[in-house]
């Protein structure tokens, strides 16, 4: 069982005392108490626990859900919802503060575990994305990378040159980037791609194709075909202007 370290903050001292014995024999570290947001965001600054157990409903200027809010931002520590109410107003009310859970009182000790285990998971999954989204973004954003991009693609961050690139596919939430050899799915839009993508080399035929121009090998419209692969991609009406603009005929 994992030793993490969880903050409760609940203003009823017998509930409190009631889910800080179960926690500890479930195998959690409990160390403190507190019973107010400012506490809660007091004890954070100087202890930072992995995890913390909210009630929604607080006494003092900052209720649970504003303390939730500034613990998400400044922290980034996941914060699991405590309350005695299921109503749709204050489920709402506590959406704006992105918890990783929600439990309602009362709860039995394998409900409480259950929740917890995967706000962890989940949490630590979401700092793993951002750090590599972070990575990414800074590769990208160096001058000196560019004639490649970084695309993260099955766990991995993949370098793909410009040159290497024939075309680039829309589907759905996900795009795939097509090479010679491989194509590489990620999770991300046409918009964001084309800002990375250098304008110069690369032109969107179609809402859901972006193309190379050098790797065009004919056009009849309303398709072209891509040199090698022999891909036919079409043609939207909207984007054939500027499609033929960008090409030298004889």
């Amino acid at each position: 069982m994992s030793k993490a370290k969880i903050l409760i903050v609940e203003d009823e001292n017998i509930v409190a005392r009631d889910i800080q014995a179960s926690l500890k024999k479930l195998g959690y570290n409990v160390p403190v108490i507190v019973a107010a947001g400012e506490k809660a965001l007091q004890e954070i600054e100087e202890n930072k626990p992995d995890l913390v157990l909210m009630d929604i409903v607080l006494k003092g200027d900052v209720d649970g859900v504003e303390a939730a809010v500034q613990i998400r931002e400044k922290y980034s520590i996941p914060v699991v919802f405590l309350t005695a109410n299921a109503d749709d107003k204050t489920i709402d009310k506590a959406k704006v503060a992105e918890p990783y859970g929600y439990i309602i009182k009362p709860f039995r000790e394998k409900e409480l575990q259950t929740t917890i285990e995967m706000a962890l998971y989940k949490h630590e999954k979401d700092v793993k994305v951002r750090k590599e989204r972070d990575y990414y973004y800074s590769i990208v954003e160096n001058e000196e990378m560019t004639d490649s991009i970084f695309i993260r693609s099955e766990f991995r961050l993949n370098r793909i040159r410009f040159d290497d690139i024939y075309y680039v596919e829309a589907l759905k939430d996900y795009i795939i980037i097509n090479t010679a050899d491989n194509s590489f799915t990620t999770h991300t839009t046409m918009k964001e791609i084309l800002k990375i993508l250098p304008p110069r080399d690369f032109i969107r035929v179609h809402r859901s194709y972006i193309v190379r121009l050098d790797k065009i090998f004919s056009i009849k419209y309303p398709d072209l075909v891509i040199e090698d692969k022999k891909k036919v991609i079409p043609i939207g009406g909207l984007y054939k202007k500027d499609l033929y603009s960008r090409l030298n005929f004889i």
